[in-house]
């Protein structure tokens, strides 16, 4: 157990703060990665739930209000 603890710290201080890929770990996604991450779910929410007709009229009434 200790020696599996040991390795994983020296992996972590080897890796520093450069990701999985050698790119720098900054803790925050382009928003577009994350859109389409959160895509999917929203629409299998909106299908499973039937909330079509609540989101275009939410989205009806954003769009008047944007306009004035």
């Amino acid at each position: 157990m200790a020696d599996t603890a040991s390795r994983t710290t020296a992996f972590r201080t080897r890796m520093g703060r450069a990701g999985l890929f050698g790119g720098p770990t900054t803790g925050r996604r382009h928003p577009l990665v994350a859109t389409a991450m959160v895509l999917p779910l929203a629409a299998l929410l909106v299908v499973v739930f039937g909330g079509w007709d609540a989101m275009v009229t939410q989205a009806s009434s954003v769009g008047v209000m944007l306009g004035r």
